[in-house]
Parts: C-alpha cells; sequence; structure tokens
C-alpha cells in the first residue's frame, strides 16, 4: 500500500470526476485529474500527489463498453497502490441496465480489486443529495424531493429515475445482494462490530445511509478503517470523498484546508452546452440577460451526417461574431427538457457521443480563433466527449465553488500551447446556481 497516496478515483463522466478532485483540493489534499491514461512524463508533471483521478464516459456507455474498458482502467489505478479506489458517480445515481450501468461497473471493480463486499456511498448534505433507510433525497430550487418525485432527474432524457430505493434501483444492474447500514445502525455504539459483521458477507454490496453531516463521518471512518493492501473498491459519489476527509483530518492526514489566490474577470468568455436541465436553461437565461449571445442548435442536425457540417459551420461563424464584438457566448441544443427535440428512441449512445464531439469542436475553434483563456462545457455526458477535442490530458483545480460545489474552475494541461493553462468549467446539468456562467466570466465564487 501506498501510505502517501490517500485515494485513487474514476469518474463516470467528467463534471463528475472534477467534482470529486474539488472536494479533495478545497481540504489541502493535492490532486490532479487525468482525463485519460497519461504518459511517464505526463504524470512526472504533479509530483507530491495524495489523490489521483482518472475520468471515463462510463455514465453514457452500455455495459458492453464498460466490459471492454473499464478492467483497464481500474487494474492501472490498482496498480497506483492507493488503501481505497472510488468509481465516482453522480450523487443522483441517475443510471439504467443498458446505459450507465453503476451496477455493472460494480461488478467489474469488485473482480479486479478481488473482494466479496463493495461499500456504496451516495449522498451528500454539503450537496443536498440526502440518503434515509435507503431512499435518495435530493434538493431542487430549495425543496428536498424524493428522488423519483424529483423535477429534473425524474424527466431525466436518457436515465430518469423512478425509483428512490437505492438498492432496488442498483439491484436491476447487478446481480449482488445488497445490505443496508441504516442510519440508526451507524448511530449506534457498537458500530464497528456491527460493520465488520456486514463486511463480513459474500458477494455483496454495502449501501451505507447518508443523512448529515454527523453520520457522514462515521461513514468515513468506516471506510477508512475497511481500507486494504491493494486497495479497497467503493462506490458513490463525492459523498465518497466528504465523508474521508472528516476522517483525514482527524487522524491529521491533511490540513483540511486550502488558499486559492482569485482569478479575476475575463472580458469574454465561449460556453457550450448539451445539457437539458432546467438548472442549465436558468444558467442560460441569465447569461443572454447579462450581456452573453445565446445561440441555439437542433441537436438532430448538429449530429446528422447529412447537416452537420452545415449546422456547425453557421454556429461557429455565429459564436466567432459575437466574440469579435466583445461578447461572451453560449452554445445550446436545449432551453429545458420542454424545449429537447431528440426523442428517447433517437439518443443511442452513437449520437450522445457526436452532439459531445461537436460541441467540443466549436469550443476548440472558437478558442483557437479569439485567444479565449475561459471557457465552460455543460452537461455531463457533453463534457466527458467535449473536452476530449481540445487535447488535454489533465485538470487540476483553478478554484473551487463552495456555493456552488461540483463545478469548479479547473486549470487544463495540454501539449498544446493553445490549451495548456486554459481555465475551464465543467458543470453537471444540475449543478449551479442561476448566475453560473456569468460568476465563471467575472472570477467570482
Amino acid at each position: 500500500m501506498n501510505e502517501d497516496l490517500l485515494l485513487s478515483w474514476y469518474g463516470d463522466d467528467l463534471t463528475g470526476s472534477t467534482d470529486a478532485m474539488e472536494s479533495l483540493a478545497m481540504h489541502g489534499v493535492p490532486a490532479v485529474l487525468f482525463v485519460r491514461r497519461p504518459t511517464d512524463a505526463q504524470r512526472a508533471r504533479f509530483p507530491d500527489l495524495r489523490a489521483i483521478g482518472l475520468a471515463g464516459t462510463s455514465r453514457s456507455e452500455s455495459p458492453a463498453w464498460m466490459d471492454a474498458h473499464l478492467p483497464d482502467a481500474f487494474g492501472w489505478l490498482r496498480s497506483l497502490g492507493a488503501g481505497l479506489c472510488h468509481y465516482k458517480v453522480c450523487s443522483t445515481f441517475d443510471s439504467a441496465p443498458h446505459v450507465g450501468s453503476i451496477g455493472r461497473a460494480l461488478d467489474i471493480g469488485a473482480e479486479v480489486f478481488g473482494q466479496t463486499v463493495t461499500p456504496v456511498v451516495v449522498g451528500v448534505p454539503q450537496m443536498k443529495r440526502f440518503t434515509v433507510f435507503g431512499n435518495h433525497f435530493a434538493a431542487f430550487d430549495g425543496v428536498v424531493h424524493r428522488l423519483d418525485r424529483h423535477p429534473v432527474m425524474s424527466r431525466h432524457p436518457v436515465t430518469p429515475m423512478d425509483d428512490a430505493d437505492l438498492a432496488r434501483h442498483l439491484g436491476k444492474q447487478t446481480a449482488k445482494r445488497i445490505t443496508l447500514a441504516d442510519y440508526v445502525l451507524l448511530g449506534t455504539a457498537g458500530i464497528d462490530a456491527a460493520v465488520d459483521r456486514l463486511m463480513d458477507g459474500k458477494d455483496d454490496a454495502l449501501l451505507f445511509d447518508v443523512p448529515d453531516g454527523a453520520i457522514q463521518k462515521v461513514v468515513g471512518r468506516q471506510l477508512w478503517r475497511h481500507r486494504q493492501p491493494g486497495g479497497r473498491f467503493v462506490v458513490g459519489s463525492s459523498g465518497v470523498e466528504y465523508a474521508l476527509i472528516q476522517q483525514w483530518i482527524a487522524e491529521g492526514r491533511i490540513p483540511g484546508t486550502a488558499e486559492f489566490a482569485p482569478p479575476g474577470a475575463v472580458d469574454r468568455i465561449a460556453v457550450v452546452s448539451g445539457s437539458c436541465s432546467e438548472v442549465t436553461a436558468r444558467q442560460i437565461r441569465h447569461a443572454e440577460e447579462n450581456g452573453f449571445a445565446a445561440i441555439a442548435l437542433d441537436a438532430r442536425r448538429l449530429a446528422s451526417p447529412a447537416f452537420g457540417a452545415e449546422t456547425f459551420d453557421a454556429a461557429l461563424a455565429e459564436g466567432i461574431a459575437a466574440l469579435k464584438r466583445g461578447q461572451s457566448v453560449v452554445i445550446y441544443t436545449a432551453l429545458g427538457p420542454g424545449s429537447n427535440l431528440v426523442d428517447a428512441t433517437e439518443a443511442d449512445e452513437a449520437f450522445r457521443h457526436r452532439i459531445g464531439q461537436q460541441l467540443g469542436a466549436l469550443l476548440k475553434r472558437m478558442i483557437e480563433r479569439e485567444g479565449l483563456t475561459r471557457a465552460v462545457i455543460a452537461g455531463g455526458d457533453t463534457s466527458s466527449h467535449a473536452l476530449q477535442q481540445l487535447g488535454v490530458f489533465a485538470l487540476t483545480t483553478r478554484l473551487p465553488l463552495p456555493e456552488t460545489p461540483g463545478s469548479p474552475l479547473c486549470t487544463a494541461h495540454s501539449e498544446t500551447p493553445a490549451f495548456d493553462g486554459l481555465q475551464i468549467a465543467l458543470k453537471g446539468g444540475q449543478i449551479g446556481s442561476a448566475g453560473y456562467f456569468v460568476n465563471i466570466r467575472d472570477g467570482r465564487r
């Protein structure tokens, strides 16, 4: 076991990966997120790391894709020697048996790490996500909703959440028996012995309730107690990091705080968005009200072999023209779920990848032509495929955003000068206040 390396993680999409990195960095854990498995020279650019991440696209991939790609990724992370390896998923746990299957990833990880029981932690009170008696809740507009009644997640265009019972939901994706460590058990005096018994099970997943910060601290202690040589594989949201951070602070392993100099404002930024979320729609509207040029795209035409090039060129020309006028730009394929023109039967794996790739290519051209130094990609699935177009191999945290956790401003690392040092934020659909894009432009928290 590498005692200097506290954690390794694999993000099932890019925004989820940066969410984990942000929680670590803002508490004084030096961390880097690699967009792909690094070369020795690329890794050498980041000495003295305490956490290493690898960003993936599995949230938008099929189980067959996972079978082909995740064993190698998990094997590399295991070789790093951290006591815990985290498969990072969205804090809303949205997934399905046919796409983004958390159960399939759990099965693969358990086999690679040679373990019989895999801990699962989803609740993140810091992000208003709560797991109580195995049922998951998430806030929207200041109101906490059971996940199957959540106004956004129950209507997700690819993986709508129709069951708030996480064990039932996960049970549709894996044959493993799923046991619950509920918050009543976690609050008892004999918690260590009780969790030891649960962790001695066979071919299980152990789901932990996380209803509040006090129980989260207990969960962090249990996760750290059960790390093992060769690594313990853990599945969950950034609630895993927030839980572990409390334990590391208690043990004096990390300082618990870090300083980040304000980046200041820039005159223009470019935003591309493939998100269908109402949260992102509000951010787009607010940006337009505050001087951004908002450019709508038909996702079907953008992904079409017949019309894709024409649609791309028209959007690029409009975006460049706005940037030359001194405006920031947001190019989007939907303005909330009601404006999503793509039928669920059209949104297959290749289609979703193509949208992200085209939006990434648009962003690339705008950055290159106008010398932009700051940009945003909105949408979890979109971010994973869009960033690949920029030739970025790693990200580090430039500025955590504690008021909107999970969407930090990052510094990009690339072997291409135009993108090395680029400041970029990667925002999940459900994340951020209405002023998010404006605040990124203005360098505000």
